[in-house]
């Protein structure tokens, strides 16, 4: 069962996932074109960083990534640390898969064989892994 309510003890506006990039545009291009995520908003010069800011339609859970102007060393983590799609719809994955494979993303084998069962790996211009799921998720 899927709750929309937080517990009692923790009531939170907002969840942003950040992390560095020196790759913005890139990565703009990857989850919004791409992927087709919504920006949500950005900053620029904010004491040498640039950001943005990418979610869903409900901004109330959204990425962040960050660059700044003297560089930041980004390496990407294991292949088992995964940003998680969860798409019941087969026909958007495929859509999905092909307009990144055009992009120059193309599907990579996961490093855990379950997300291949029903999922499609691809990496992000800094070699973090999204997986496109075809589940209703949990």
């Amino acid at each position: 069962m899927y709750l929309k309510e937080w517990t009692e003890t923790l009531h939170v506006a907002q969840l942003r996932i950040a992390r560095p990039t020196d790759q913005i545009e890139q990565i703009e291009r990857f989850y919004c074109e791409g992927l087709g995520l919504k920006k949500l908003g950005g900053f620029k010069g904010h004491e040498g960083y640039t950001g943005i800011m990418i979610g869903l339609p409900d901004a109330s859970y959204h990425l962040e990534f960050t660059e700044h102007i003297d560089g930041s060393p980004c390496p990407a983590p294991t292949e088992d640390n995964l940003l998680v799609f969860y798409m019941p719809n087969v026909e958007q994955i495929q859509a999905v898969k092909a307009r990144l494979a055009s992009m120059g993303y193309y599907e990579v084998p996961p490093e855990n064989p379950y997300w291949e069962e029903k999922g499609v790996t691809i990496a992000d211009p800094d070699g973090w892994r999204i997986v496109l799921m075809n589940t209703n998720g949990i």
